[in-house]
């Protein structure tokens, strides 16, 4: 496992998810202005109840300030499925 990605696991534990998959696609964007800066590509799939009652921008918002400076530094995109218990 990358640096990054166990830096999100261990941000992210903060959540308390249920469910945590993170996939690396950063080879997929070789090239790309963001992956010459070094920036990462992922896709988040993430469940948990602290998602209960949020709007999906509420959801995006919590988890990018639960990354904090991974936004700017490690992480260059980043796709977000978030969900609670109940919408699985």
């Amino acid at each position: 496992m990358s640096d990054t990605l166990a830096l999100m696991r261990d941000r992210l534990a903060a959540l308390a998810p249920e469910h945590l998959d993170i996939e690396d696609e950063s080879a997929l964007h070789a090239g790309h202005a963001g992956a010459r800066s070094g920036g990462g590509h992922y896709q988040l799939t993430i469940v948990s109840a602290r998602f209960t009652g949020l709007s999906r921008l509420e959801r995006q918002r919590l988890i990018y300030g639960t990354l904090g400076d991974l936004m700017s530094t490690r992480i260059h995109a980043l796709g977000i499925r978030a969900l609670s218990p109940e919408e699985i």
